[in-house]
């Protein structure tokens, strides 16, 4: 699979794994949406998309189409923690697009998922910074080393104004310190 122009090499391996990374924490977070939008399956279809490649079926216009259509079922649901959930299950897909070219910006394809996914779990513990702070930790725990030369491929994370880019930057900085 041509990944398309690159600043360094990224192997369909290593991106399947990047898929992987995010689908978990999304899958992780997909009933806080389904249990406010249950008759939606816009997230969940975003979630098996990321799974089918990462299990090796090709990357194809699936991972995009339900990627946006997951993103999409986030703005129709009033629910935040809903909106983040089903807004990572579409990170999650859209994670398949994760391209070797050296700009921060590629890094919310790596991380951006799990970032969302923390702070869908913490609103739904009532905003409790807490509970998002620890499924960072436990994110960082499950990061292969795989990920991690991958992430160091890129610049750092910018730095945003959301909860989710700190818990992203947060994530980034802690994959990148010395193990």
């Amino acid at each position: 699979m041509a990944l398309g122009r690159a600043d360094f090499e990224l192997t369909v391996d290593e991106l399947r794994m990047v898929v992987r990374y995010a689908a978990e924490s999304a899958e992780a977070v997909l009933p806080l949406f389904e249990e406010v939008a249950t008759d939606d399956r816009r997230p969940c279809a975003a979630i098996e998309a990321a799974w089918m490649f990462a299990h090796g079926a090709g990357r194809t216009n699936l991972q995009r189409i339900t990627a946006v259509a997951a993103h999409r079922a986030a703005s129709e649901v009033s629910d935040e923690a809903a909106q983040h959930a089903a807004r990572a299950a579409g990170d999650a897909a859209a994670a398949a697009y994760l391209h070797p070219l050296a700009n921060a910006t590629q890094v919310g394809h790596i991380l951006r998922a799990v970032a969302g996914a923390a702070r869908a779990a913490e609103l739904r513990a009532g905003g409790d910074p807490h509970v998002g702070d620890a499924l960072i930790e436990l994110a960082c725990n499950r990061a292969t080393a795989t990920l991690i030369d991958v992430l160091n491929r890129y610049p750092r994370a910018l730095v945003g104004v959301s909860r989710v880019t700190d818990l992203m930057k947060t994530l980034d900085e802690s994959l990148r310190m010395p193990h």
